[in-house]
């Protein structure tokens, strides 16, 4: 995502639904993950991975074509997009499973339809998860991406905040690495990291909630990283 652009995620879905390239690429980038993950939670008795790309790839000609998904949704819709998509991908899934269904007397299906999981919590917590992975990982590499145009100190100070938390050093550990004595000095900086951290996951999770308040999106950002927190 540009941080100087007043795009938001309605603006990239009108373009994909208008025939953009750049959209369309954009929208498979971002939204891509999510969607792995629904199918391959969904299948897991019966996983075979070409399935979950052949998923994929219906789902985004479902969105992509005239008439199609992204045609039909609305900014204002309950949930927003994320649920939109959800169901979108729900709705693959039969109709790919009806398919298969229909093979079975022939021993070509892939799918052992006994063991689907059809639309219970573990579904929409696999695809939830993974969105939230993916807009964590999008604001990581916004605020990469402004400390680099900071300078080498900002570098250094994102570099403390993923050797802290991502992973696990304690201060101490990171101190030596850098042969640095100023232990209260690494925290300081650790903390001003994190609030760039704050800043920019504020910014992804803005980008798909444009008509929602500051509360919700501090509201959003707090259920994302706890959907993280609780994973197994």
């Amino acid at each position: 995502m540009d941080p100087s652009s007043q795009a938001t995620c309605w603006t990239l879905i009108r373009g994909a639904a208008a025939g953009s390239g750049e959209g369309r690429e954009r929208f498979g980038r971002r939204y891509a993950a999510p969607l792995r993950a629904f199918f391959a939670a969904r299948w897991r008795h019966s996983l075979v991975s070409q399935d979950v790309e052949d998923a994929l790839q219906e789902v985004f000609l479902e969105c992509f074509r005239e008439g199609g998904a992204l045609d039909r949704v609305e900014e204002r819709r309950a949930g927003g997009f994320r649920a939109f998509l959800y169901g979108v991908a729900r709705n693959v899934a039969r109709r790919i499973e009806s398919r298969r269904s229909k093979r079975v007397k022939d021993g070509g299906s892939t799918f052992d339809l006994d063991r689907i999981e059809d639309d219970g919590e573990s579904m929409s917590l696999a695809f939830d998860r993974a969105w939230a992975k993916s807009v964590m990982r999008e604001a990581a590499q916004l605020q990469e991406d402004r400390a680099r145009e900071s300078g080498p100190e900002a570098m250094q100070r994102v570099e403390f905040l993923r050797l802290r938390f991502g992973e696990g050093l304690p201060v101490r550990e990171i101190a030596k690495r850098f042969d640095l004595d100023d232990r209260d000095a690494i925290h300081r900086e650790i903390r001003r990291a994190r609030k760039m951290f704050k800043e920019a996951l504020r910014e992804v999770v803005s980008f798909d909630l444009p008509e929602g308040t500051d509360a919700d999106v501090d509201a959003e950002c707090e259920r994302l990283q706890e959907l993280l927190e609780a994973a197994p």
